[in-house]
Formats: C-alpha cells, structure tokens, sequence
C-alpha cells in the first residue's frame, strides 16, 4: 500500500514546513490532502496525516489552510479539532468546511451558530442534514438569513420549541412564516399559530395542497367560522389520517355537535362516525355497528354516551336515514349528486337544527347546484 510519508518525499516535508512561498507550500498541501482521502490509510498512517494536518492548520499562510479546508471539506479524515480551529478563520476557509463537513458534532455546529456571526450561521443552515440540537441554536441566534436558510432546507429537522422561538423571533418576516408553514409537517401548536400570521394566498396554498397534514388543515380554520372547518374535514375524509385528524378537533374542543350535524348532513359519514367514536371512547367498528346495524336504539345508545344534546337527536335520526336512503354509487362525479340530495333530503324532514346550521346546509345546496354540478347530475340521469 502506498503510505503516507511515500506521498511526499523530504523535500516535500521540507517544503510543507519551511518553504518560504506560499503558493508552493499551498500546493504541496493540496497534494498531500488528495492523496489522504483517496487512500485507504492504516491507524498508523492516519494518525501522520493528522499531525500533518495540524501542522497546516496553524501555517500562518492562509492559502495552505484554504488548500487544507477545500480539499477535505467532506472527509471524515479531518481531526475534528482541526476543522473546528478552521471553522473560526477567515471565511474563505471556514464556509467550505461549515457547509460540508462531517467531523463536527452536532454540539460544535450549535456552538459555531451561537458565536459565530450571520456568514457562518448561514453556511451551517445549508448543511444537507440539521438535527434539532442544531436548528434550535439557529432559531434562537441565528440572523434571518440564517434562519430563512434552515427552515427552507428540507434537511432540516425542527423541535416545536424550534419553530415557535423562529416565529417569536421573526413574527413580521413573510417570507420565514412561508417556509415554516409550508413544511412538509409541522406540530399542531405552530400550525395554529401560523393561521393568525400567514396570509390568506398561503392559506388557500395549505388547504389545496395534496401534502397538507390534517393538523394544518384544522389550523387554518383556527379563527374562521366553523363551517370553514367543515371544509376542511372534506380535505381530511380524502387523506389517510381522518381518526387523527378527529382526535385533534376533540382535544382542541372544536368537535362540536354542529359541526358533526353538518358533515353528516352533507355525506360525510366517516366523519360522523369517527367523532362518536372519539367522543365516546368506543372502538370504531362498534361505533359504526351502533349507527348503521343497531336500529334507533343503537344510534341513541351512541350518541348519549357521545355527550351529545339530547334536542339534536331526531336531526342527527334523520341524517342517517336520509344517508341510507340516497344511493351513491362511489364514483368521483357521483359525489356533488349524491351530497346534494343527501342535503335537499336531510332538510326535507323535520327536525330541530339551529337557523345558522340551515344557513350553511342552504349555502351548500347553492354550492352543489352550479351549472358544473347540475351538468354532472344531469348527464348521470341520461346515462340511467
């Protein structure tokens, strides 16, 4: 195996060490650095290279410590005490290494971010992986490019206490709000304080977009009228996490019996169900039981140990009876039909419902009735 000491000869070593022009020290010390990381070096070996190493990282030259800090920006060759000497010279030098390499400890990155100025928190923010040890020193020191950086940097993992000291910090800053609410998950608590912040084209982003969670979701109804959440629920029925999604409405006291009247009213019967379940704390599957297979009594039975007033009763009976009776066939164009005769046949029949959920039932019947819908109602017809 070709050593180390074979790479350079003494007049190289000489060189290194007493050459008098730095351009030639530098490339002596390019070599000597290539041939290291490409070389399978034993113990012996590498523990030369590092004390060579060491011995660039003091040259007072700062094109030698370039050659170094460039070379084997990526190398886990590098004693980490060398690429934390580095990590504080100039920033020619220290970037390359911030940027890249994998010697430091996430306890080093969090102190270079802590002392080290707007350029160096930055370059740390780009590293391709950020652990929460790290990104919680940028949230809480780091300037707003730096923390622009990391919350767009999709490598990078955040602790909710991260992300909440970020938007403390940086409240009025658009375009950070942007990246925090646009990742790909975010906790429940910062979604929802985002609603207050964001503006209303993000918002419309976070409820179209195909990667919203259904934490997000529920957080931009935050503030919004309920039957905005009801909306929102038709997103979650189409995603794989309506159990959660329901259990998060019922430990922020939003999975009001309104609402549960109004999703069901309008088709969404998962959703009903799944909320008595949560409600109630009884397994799913002998929830659905009770509503569908257990006649009027297992509907009562449910919906008493839901917690739910008992006035609403005979309009929830009616909702699931105007369910059963309307077909739907589970195709994608058979669901503006299917909701608008579930809605016209729910209000058909007589029950106690407040006058706003009427309004809202009304204001969805208007919805399913534009021309795209009647068309699709009226086509379905003609194929019958």
């Amino acid at each position: 195996m070709t050593t180390t000491r074979a790479a350079l000869n003494d007049a190289d070593i000489r060189l290194l060490v007493k050459g008098t022009e730095p351009e030639e020290r530098a490339m002596v010390a390019h070599r000597l650095c290539r041939h290291m990381d490409r070389t399978e070096l034993t113990e012996d070996e590498r523990a030369e290279a590092h004390k060579i190493l060491r011995l660039m990282a003091h040259d007072a030259e700062e094109q030698v410590r370039r050659a170094l800090a460039v070379t084997l920006k990526a190398s886990p060759l590098v004693p980490r005490d060398v690429a934390n000497r580095l990590a504080r010279d100039v920033e020619s030098i220290s970037i390359p290494l911030l940027n890249f390499s994998p010697v430091f400890s996430d306890e080093d990155l969090a102190e270079i971010v802590r002392i080290g100025g707007p350029v160096r928190q930055k370059a740390v923010a780009k590293r391709p992986v950020l652990t929460e040890t790290v990104t919680d020193a940028i949230a809480e020191f780091g300037d707003n490019g730096a923390v622009q950086t990391a919350t767009d940097n999709r490598g990078a993992s955040f602790s909710e206490h991260g992300l909440q000291t970020a938007i403390d910090r940086f409240e009025a800053a658009e375009t950070i709000l942007a990246s925090i609410a646009l990742r790909n998950a975010l906790p429940a608590s910062v979604s929802e304080r985002l609603v207050t912040l964001v503006t209303g084209e993000l918002r419309e982003r976070l409820i179209s977009g195909h990667g919203a969670t259904p934490q997000t979701a529920l957080a931009l109804a935050i503030g919004a009228r309920e039957r905005a959440s009801l909306d929102l629920v038709e997103q979650a029925t189409r995603a794989s996490d309506l159990p959660g999604f329901v259990a998060h409405l019922h430990h922020g006291h939003r999975l009001t019996a309104s609402l549960l009247l109004r999703g069901l009213a309008h088709g969404h019967m998962s959703f009903f169900e799944w909320g008595l379940a949560e409600l109630s704390g009884v397994p799913h599957h002998r929830t659905w039981l009770m509503v569908h297979d257990a006649g009027e009594l297992g509907l009562k039975a449910i919906y008493e140990r839901a917690g739910l007033p008992g006035r609403l009763l005979p309009a929830f009976r009616a909702a699931v009876d105007a369910y059963h009776s309307v077909d739907f066939d589970g195709e994608h164009d058979d669901i503006p039909r299917f909701q608008r005769r579930m809605l016209e046949r729910f209000l058909s029949q007589p029950q106690s419902i407040s006058r706003e959920d009427v309004d809202y039932l009304l204001d969805k019947i208007d919805k399913l009735s534009t021309p795209a819908a009647a068309e699709v109602d009226e086509d379905q017809a003609h194929a019958a």
